[in-house]
């Protein structure tokens, strides 16, 4: 009889032992298919979610007193409005979503307020992103909470600030911070406002996590803004800096240990299966020995029939991972979750990856099958 026609006979004859061999090997495929597919979402996630802690950057004129700028939160002085689409026609910058800001305290209804000027974000070059934050159109302002709920002040209503009426287009929710009693305007209104036409006190950006150490990062930061901006420097929030490597580092070390973990694991199930069919088996191995089957012929039976689980366990993991990522994905990733899809290039992947899993986790069992003396074998038959 043929190896193909004894590797079925021999299928059908220890169902219980191939089926759970076969489950091995779909539970590999499913998790890693489902693990792959996720995974793009997963990264797509984390970098929303560091992305909302905040902008960790602050490029502010170089001669700031920074003892003033600690205790007021905002600089003194200010730099021309172009910064900001200079350091945007730069290629190969570290900053991303730069905001161009003017803050100053004004006096407003019987109390101090911070009107903020905020233009909309500026991408470098190649680098579009989608904006962290809102925009304000020119003749609206938002109103921070605190100033809201003091002052009863609603969506669309029309206020006053240094003799020019604005409608308001937001109150912002609770921040527990100044964000509560600062006043967003367009950014050339609160110029006008000012007097300061053309100028700017603060450029925010996100930095790049494309190198290595947090020192490395901020001196790379800080030269790159010494060529391109050399009136201003940069300020880096060093806690919020951290929590946004440190949540990126763990997805991906959670990521990195559990599908080497669930591999491992697969593979010494279809090791254990595989040596218990040897075992199982060693009285037909010595009469086929004794038939003048050679060595090879019995490895090929084994490992055949581990490529055979391979393939099937490739097309069911397949189908499985896929399903399992498609529903309950977008549950666990809901930021991203429409662009959550089947990945149908794996399928090719896995096809070549799961008979070649299957058979290296069946070789050892194969080489003890071929080295049985057949007299040894018979002899306790």
């Amino acid at each position: 009889m043929t190896s193909p026609g004894l590797i079925l006979r021999e299928i059908a004859h220890r169902k219980l032992n191939y089926l759970l061999s076969v489950v091995a090997i779909v539970t590999a495929a499913a998790l890693f298919v489902a693990f792959f597919t996720t995974g793009e979402a997963s990264k797509r996630e984390t970098i929303r979610l560091v992305r909302d802690i905040g902008f960790n950057l602050r490029i502010v004129p170089k001669e700031t007193d920074m003892d003033q700028f600690w205790i007021t939160g905002m600089s003194e002085h200010t730099m021309p409005e172009e910064c900001v689409t200079r350091m945007a026609s730069h290629e190969n910058l570290l900053y991303n979503h730069l905001v161009a800001r003017l803050e100053r305290p004004v006096a407003w209804r019987g109390r101090t307020v911070i009107l903020t000027g905020t233009a909309e974000e500026v991408a470098p070059l190649g680098r579009r992103k989608p904006p962290m934050i809102f925009s304000v159109e020119p003749g609206t302002v938002r109103v921070g909470f605190q100033l809201a709920r003091g002052l009863g002040i609603s969506v669309g209503d029309r206020i006053d600030i240094l003799d020019t009426t604005f409608t308001v287009a937001g109150c912002r929710p609770e921040e527990g911070s100044d964000e509560d009693v600062r006043i967003y305007a367009d950014l050339h209104d609160a110029q006008r406002l000012l007097g300061m036409e053309g100028r700017i006190n603060e450029i925010k950006a996100l930095e790049c996590l494309c190198l290595g150490s947090e020192e490395d990062r901020l001196a790379a930061l800080r030269q790159q803004l010494e060529e391109v901006l050399p009136e201003a420097k940069v300020i880096k929030i060093q806690a919020i800096a951290k929590a946004r490597q440190n949540l990126r580092l763990m997805v991906e070390r959670v990521v990195g240990v559990a599908m080497p973990f669930v591999l491992v694991v697969c593979a010494a199930w279809v090791g254990v299966l595989a040596m218990l069919n040897v075992r199982q088996r060693r009285q037909e191995i010595g009469i086929l020995r004794a038939l003048g089957y050679g060595s090879g012929k019995i490895a090929s039976l084994f490992l055949g029939k581990a490529v055979v689980a391979g393939l099937i366990g490739a097309a069911a993991g397949f189908a499985l991972g896929t399903w399992l990522a498609l529903e309950f994905g977008p549950g666990v990733f809901k930021l991203t979750a429409q662009k959550i899809q089947p990945m149908y290039d794996l399928l090719g992947w896995l096809l070549v990856a799961a008979p070649a899993f299957a058979a290296l986790a069946s070789f050892i069992p194969a080489m003890v099958a071929v080295t049985q003396d057949p007299a040894v074998a018979l002899r306790e038959e």
